[in-house]
């Protein structure tokens, strides 16, 4: 029996699914039950631990709930789990939890972790926690951190260039030449699972699909799954980068640190989670962006 928190968010839907269709029993840990005193974990096999404060692009959230959900609830459910009988503990942080913009080279688990959101600095703090704990014997944790992640559901950037696209609406950031790494929602709970039916010890791992692209890449892809051939243009960034500016003071949904998300090279190594398992992701880059271009067009 798997216990899993979060599980109506867009990740938890879809690997409570996954899980079913492959024969798994779930538990779901509801927030009724994560606010008592005592968090009941006994009768489980393992823990996924999905529940969390997600990064506020409006910035418009109390800094402090960051740290109260993904720090002290998240502290709250790794004791529950120490006192418990279940064997596994899986962590959903992020790589946000290393770092948030700019990276000279691909992100390692060997990356000096130096968050500047509140967001990054609250699931380094569990992060933290939880390595910091002696584990008993018999038990291991996983801390997977995982790049930006999409699929049937999603309401990130992905959607955003979808309804772009299927407007018709010329894309308009062709003068930029990104390179960044994705993560198909299915892809993780491939690893998840293969993590699970492993003999492996405790560990931090990144999360990705193999390889990166450009943005421009990805509304060619999208274009391709839904029939149409989207219009590119090279619109200056000096251009690009006042209408981020005049975004942020109307707050509008197109705004600098949206444009940030759209544009910044922010490449992720899997290398050390495929060594681990031995097994290669079921969905290429390709096919995952694919896959989640078709779903909105569902």
């Amino acid at each position: 029996m798997i216990g899993i928190t979060g599980a109506s968010g867009f990740v938890g839907k879809n690997l409570v699914a996954y899980l079913h269709d492959r024969s798994f029993d779930t538990k779901l840990v509801s927030r009724q039950q994560l606010s008592h005193p005592i968090i009941n974990l006994n009768n489980l096999d393992a823990v996924i631990h999905l529940a969390g404060k997600a990064h506020d692009l409006k910035k418009t959230s109390d800094p402090l709930e960051y740290y109260q959900v993904n720090f002290d609830l998240t502290k709250r459910i790794f004791d529950s789990f120490l006192n418990s009988d279940a064997k596994t503990f899986i962590f959903i942080s992020s790589v946000k939890a290393v770092a948030d913009s700019l990276l000279d080279d691909k992100l390692t688990e060997e990356t000096e972790p130096s968050p500047q959101t509140h967001y990054g600095k609250s699931k380094l703090q569990a992060e933290n926690y939880i390595r910091s704990k002696t584990m008993p014997e018999g038990k291991r944790y996983f801390i997977l951190r995982p790049c930006m992640i999409h699929g049937p559901g999603n309401k990130g950037n992905l959607n955003l260039l979808y309804n772009i696209i299927s407007k018709g609406i010329p894309y308009p950031l062709g003068s930029y030449n990104n390179q960044r790494s994705f993560l198909s929602v299915e892809n993780l709970c491939f690893m998840i699972i293969e993590l699970l039916n492993s003999d492996l010890e405790s560990g931090v791992y990144n999360l990705s699909d193999n390889g990166s692209l450009s943005t421009k890449q990805v509304v060619e892809y999208i274009g391709s799954a839904i029939g149409t051939k989207p219009q590119i243009l090279n619109i200056p960034k000096s251009v690009i980068n006042g209408m981020a500016k005049i975004g942020d003071f109307l707050r509008l949904p197109f705004n600098s640190e949206r444009l940030l998300k759209l544009t910044e090279d922010f490449v992720v190594d899997n290398s050390k989670i495929i060594k681990a398992v031995n097994k290669q992701m079921p969905l290429t880059i390709k096919e995952g962006i694919m896959l989640t271009a078709t779903s909105f067009k569902a």
